[in-house]
């Protein structure tokens, strides 16, 4: 019976207490009541605590984003995340690019050109996706984690503790309004004792939340430290995209002589100055999507000599000014050198019409 005398009675107090604090914060709404100001400092702090919240959401979300671009996958992550259990593995679009490469590679044949080609880029890609699935865990372990414990730990407390803080202050406010108002001796000398325990308890939870908001200083450190530990990851990783690309054209420009020529291969229009600028590298200016047309030997041979040779043209090219000749693929034009052209061309002839064609289109007959 004592017992739910006691929980009436507390039940009752924090009743009239909330009461209290909604009349106060209504009147102040209206005008009707004084507030009192928090100092310039803790409005600081309060004001930095924020600000670090609302961008640190922002910047955890778009690195999310930026990691794993499926907002499905997203989702699942999160909900096996919430259940404390570990998300299945899946392939990634790299592996999966490179799944399909290798597959169309082996059954065009891995002894043609186009298909060892194929299963060669398979084979980066896959290692790309691997790079990417480390890139992924190195973030979220080392930024987006350290990030998320911010959000969901210390700014859970803060705000906690903000909200103690504005209820001490209604509470404080409430009682300096009821010390006004008081004319009996007796109710003058029971507000004063109740505004003097307000603003003691405000006091000291001014104090708790100030502490805690000059922490904020300590977690603007720590994630300049997750931030750097972000940047390293991805420099890790876009060094080892760049290293396997990089080995990846070496080997599509070096294939041995059996794939110099494959005449089944005859339907795409590559564009090899393109990939010469992108890959930014001489050595590719005689190739079309990094498999060799011609034998070096031959194009030196055909330049040094003052004859003229039979040549098979791989693709269509549309000529680009009046210098140039227009080409069908699988049609056969007579080519020689002219000194002082540039080496990635060579003069192009079909019966009265002549001019320059890129060598990268044609395939020299014996």
């Amino acid at each position: 019976m004592n017992i739910m005398d006691f929980n009436v009675k507390k039940l009752a107090a924090d009743a009239g207490t909330f009461l209290s604090r909604a009349v106060q914060f209504t009147e102040e709404k209206l005008g009707q009541a004084e507030k009192t100001e928090l100092d310039a400092h803790l409005e600081n702090l309060l004001s930095k605590a924020e600000c670090t919240k609302i961008w640190t959401e922002k910047i955890m979300k778009q690195t999310e984003v930026l990691l794993q671009p499926n907002p499905n996958a997203r989702i699942e992550e999160f909900v096996y995340e919430k259940l404390d259990r570990k998300a299945p593995s899946r392939i990634n679009n790299p592996e999966l690019l490179g799944q399909y490469m290798i597959d169309a590679g082996t059954e065009f044949g891995p002894g043609t050109a186009y298909g060892n080609a194929l299963i060669k880029c398979g084979e980066t890609q896959k290692r790309i996706g691997t790079a990417d699935r480390e890139l992924i865990q190195t973030s979220a372990l080392n930024f987006l984690t350290p990030l998320r414990n911010f959000i969901e730990g210390d700014y859970k407390t803060i705000a906690k503790e903000r909200k103690l803080l504005q209820n001490k202050r209604l509470d404080l406010d409430a009682a300096k309004t009821r010390l006004k108002k008081a004319k009996a001796a007796e109710t003058r000398n029971s507000s004063e004792q109740e505004l003097r325990i307000t603003q003691s308890e405000f006091d000291r939870q001014a104090e708790i939340t100030r502490l805690l908001l000059e922490g904020i200083s300590s977690t603007h450190a720590h994630h300049l430290r997750c931030l750097n530990d972000f940047v390293e990851a991805q420099m890790t990783y876009y060094a080892q995209c760049y290293q396997y690309m990089l080995d990846l054209q070496k080997q599509l420009g070096s294939f041995p002589s059996n794939y110099l020529c494959n005449n089944n291969q005859t339907s795409g229009t590559p564009v090899p100055s393109v990939l010469s600028n992108v890959i930014g590298s001489s050595a590719m200016a005689s190739t079309t999507s990094g498999l060799v047309i011609n034998s070096p030997s031959n194009l030196n041979d055909l330049k040094e000599s003052s004859g003229s040779r039979k040549a098979r043209v791989l693709y269509d090219y549309d000529a680009a000014n009046s210098t140039e000749l227009s080409l069908l693929a699988d049609e056969v034009i007579t080519v020689f050198s002219v000194v002082g052209m540039d080496s990635d061309w060579l003069m192009g002839e079909r019966g009265n019409q002549k001019g320059k064609v890129p060598i990268t289109y044609l395939e020299l007959l014996n």
